[in-house]
């Protein structure tokens, strides 16, 4: 392709795209390094027109993560910052008002420490530390900080149950908070590690809205997604006391074998970790939301979606449709 090659003796030596051949005898493939970067940055201005940069070739070439998930804990995954964001469901347990319990009306929900419960509740969750920065892009305005949009985020505890509703702590609403993002579209919560529980991969749920007077109405939502953490991190954080059947529960999946992140193994969604055990992990993820398409997320997995119920995979998801009127489940931890 493009390769012209000598019709005589005096011919020129063969060339590609208007450039002489370094080795005339090899393939255009086997031409070296300098070549290559040449044809690279030649092609510049022409992907730049589709709105795609040298870093965009870098992510088709390298293609999708692996199933550890250890990418996250790379610089160069932090941002995929031209992307949109997948849309996820919100899983049986949002507490959005869409299953049941509306954590969003009450009182106390805007904050950044999210460990302990508000209100009526008293518990505090217990395990490793835990910041989640996320900054928030408004891909319908060029990928500028998305200001003033309201966050809300939750996940499970150590033991890979959630508040409001698994059995013991319907009373409790720890480890959900709302934010608001600043002027560079960033909110930032203190919480814990979250457990992996069976049958999904370690994830922190969010969803994305308008602004702050939005959040009690869960159809609002112009985004709802989830963070996977990698796998790398996960493993040392599981490794301590209290995480004890997370280990069990991680090998049974994989980022590609996921319900939520298997289709092109959390691409977009994999987050930046930094930190230890000791003094705490800093989760970091760049979120693209396009308010020129639809949001498609939010409220439960459908029965029979392989997102599972109380019991681990396959088992039945909580009654009650998104919209209200869902039957709190108890017992086992959820599968979404």
């Amino acid at each position: 392709m493009g390769k012209t090659a000598p019709s005589g003796p005096s011919a020129q030596p063969p060339t590609y795209e208007g450039r002489p051949l370094a080795k005339p005898d090899e393939d255009i493939y086997d031409q070296g390094l300098r070549f290559d970067m040449q044809t690279l940055l030649g092609r510049r201005k022409l992907l730049a027109a589709f709105g795609l940069g040298v870093a965009g070739i870098g992510l088709a070439a390298c293609g999708k993560s692996d199933d550890s998930g250890s990418g996250g804990t790379s610089a160069e995954n932090t941002s995929t910052s031209a992307g949109e964001i997948p849309e996820e469901t919100a899983g049986p347990y949002p507490g959005d008002g869409s299953n049941g319990p509306d954590v969003l009306e009450q009182s106390g929900i805007v904050r950044s420490d999210i460990r302990s419960s508000f209100g009526t509740g008293d518990a505090t969750a217990e395990g490793i530390p835990m910041t989640l920065e996320l900054t928030i892009k408004d891909l319908a305005n060029g990928g500028a900080a998305f200001a003033g949009v309201a966050v809300y985020v939750w996940h499970a505890n150590r033991d890979g149950r959630y508040s409001l509703y698994s059995e013991g702590i319907t009373d409790q609403n720890y480890l959900r908070g709302v934010q608001v993002t600043d002027a560079a579209g960033k909110v930032k919560y203190t919480s814990i590690f979250p457990a992996c529980y069976d049958g999904r991969w370690p994830h922190i749920h969010f969803e994305v809205y308008p602004d702050q007077a939005s959040i009690t109405d869960s159809t609002k939502a112009i985004a709802t997604s989830q963070v996977a953490l990698p796998a790398d991190v996960c493993k040392t954080a599981y490794a301590t006391k209290g995480y004890e059947q997370s280990v069990t529960n991680m090998s049974k999946v994989s980022l590609s074998t996921d319900n939520v992140f298997g289709d092109d193994s959390g691409a977009l969604q994999l987050g930046t970790v930094t930190g230890d055990v000791t003094s705490g992990y800093a989760v970091s993820l760049n979120v693209g939301v396009d308010t020129g398409t639809k949001a498609g997320g939010g409220g439960q997995a459908p029965p029979g979606g392989g997102e599972g119920g109380p019991g681990g995979p396959g088992g039945t998801p909580p009654s009650g449709a998104p919209g209200g009127g869902g039957t709190p489940p108890s017992g086992a931890p959820p599968t979404n």
